[in-house]
């Protein structure tokens, strides 16, 4: 069992013990993970379980037990990993397209979780209490690319506050369909999860994230475009949803319109943030993979 007390503050006054939850727990566990915990009784506020729509009050203290079992527990797999940077508090990698990032219903083994528990002995953040030990941010399981992965609880919980403040800096390479006419443009649009398809995202303008994507073009082919994207907000499927919207879906993005190809033509090439621990600016930059290298001409 692990146990875990946290403190409320003024701003967490009038919410709903669920959200305040996830909201402190940095969004390791998932919401309907923490509906159950509460309601299991194993979530207490001066030793008395509450439901998970209790109020937050000034000066309440909220403590959780959390129950190690098979749910949360990762099974450590010898799946080889490009590190591209290491310390004792967290990892920098290439993800490879076709992996997913952590475990989820139908994904149990095989994910990049899996094969971070194996390289770091299970000295990840959060091991054994959350089914995403140590993940930040993620990346579609077709996109590849560098992502960041905490292995301290400390540098989980500042690596996912920079994230929330929008100061990681990340850019990505993508080809898509079409000539995109201005040189460069912005997207400001929100995302929320399709009504007509459940495994989809959309621009909506209810039940929705606000999203940021800025891009720039690098290149212009016959029936397609090579752009730089930046975003500012990480929302599902972000990129994928704003040029599908404007009329230039990914390439290889069967999903939201784009032809066939062997993967989605979306790489996270850029990565620059400060160390959650000694401060210092780090900045990564990858190669383009050599399948998407194709359209590169």
């Amino acid at each position: 069992m692990n146990n875990q007390s946290l403190k409320t503050e003024p701003s967490d006054s009038g919410k709903r013990l669920d959200v305040c939850l996830f909201e402190k727990l940095n969004k390791s566990c998932s919401r309907s993970g923490l509906k159950r915990l509460i309601l299991r009784g194993a979530v207490t506020i001066s030793g008395l379980a509450k439901k998970p729509n209790y109020r937050i009050r000034p000066g309440d203290i909220i403590d959780i037990v959390f129950p190690v079992d098979e749910s949360t527990r990762v099974r450590a797999e010898n799946i080889p990993l490009e590190i591209i940077y290491e310390d004792c508090d967290i990892l920098v990698l290439n993800k490879p397209a076709g992996m997913v990032v952590h475990p989820a219903a139908g994904n149990n083994d095989g994910t990049l979780v899996n094969a971070l528990a194996f390289h770091t002995k299970g000295l990840l953040a959060h091991i054994g209490t959350s089914p995403r030990p140590g993940i930040v941010h993620r990346l579609d399981k077709d996109v590849s690319g560098l992502l960041v992965a905490a292995k301290t609880d400390t540098a989980h919980r500042l690596l996912t506050g920079a994230f929330k403040n929008r100061t990681v800096d990340k850019t990505y390479i993508a080809f898509v369909e079409g000539n995109v006419a201005p040189d460069t443009g912005r997207v400001e649009l929100p995302i929320g999860r399709s009504l007509r398809d459940r495994k989809k995202m959309a621009v909506k303008f209810t039940h929705s994230k606000n999203a940021l994507t800025n891009f720039q073009v690098l290149k212009r082919y016959i029936g397609y475009t090579k752009l730089r994207i930046q975003i500012s907000t990480g929302r599902t499927h972000q990129i994928r949803v704003h040029m599908s919207h404007i009329g230039h879906p990914i390439i290889g993005d069967k999903k939201y319109g784009g032809r066939q190809f062997g993967r989605i033509a979306l790489y996270a090439a850029g990565l620059k943030f400060r160390h959650p621990v000694s401060d210092k600016e780090l900045s990564f930059c990858l190669k383009m993979p050599p399948e998407m290298s194709v359209f590169d001409k």
